[in-house]
């Protein structure tokens, strides 16, 4: 309505193109981040895993509202969080190789690092 675009338009002026394309890729990377925080966060460290979950919101915040400015404005959280998204996924992959080495081949490398420290 602010922007005067009747539904199912979805083109109008760049404003509303800039807000509607950073909501559309919010909406594209949500199944990602909800898959790579919960696997982080139950197979490796749930507050590492929350600390970088709220590191992603406020990343795209950034990227949202930079991206409603100009185009050139979403790079900052863009990149933000997909830095997010990849320690997230590094997370839940040790988490996942971490639970295979202890069920499968008895190694348990939280032990030995309790004992190396």
């Amino acid at each position: 309505m602010k922007h005067k675009v009747m539904p199912p338009a979805v083109t109008g002026a760049p404003e509303f193109d800039r807000t509607f394309r950073a909501q559309q890729n919010s909406v594209e990377f949500y199944p990602v981040f909800l898959t790579a925080l919960w696997t982080a966060g139950w197979l490796f460290n749930e507050e590492l895993a929350s600390f970088l979950g709220l590191l992603y919101v406020f990343a795209r915040y950034k990227y949202f509202h930079g991206y409603v400015q100009t185009a050139k404005g979403r790079l900052t959280g863009f990149y933000l969080s997909l830095v997010v998204l990849i320690c997230l996924i590094t997370l839940g992959a040790a988490g996942i190789v971490h639970g295979f080495l202890e069920e499968y081949l008895h190694f348990s490398i939280t032990k030995k690092l309790h004992k190396l420290f």
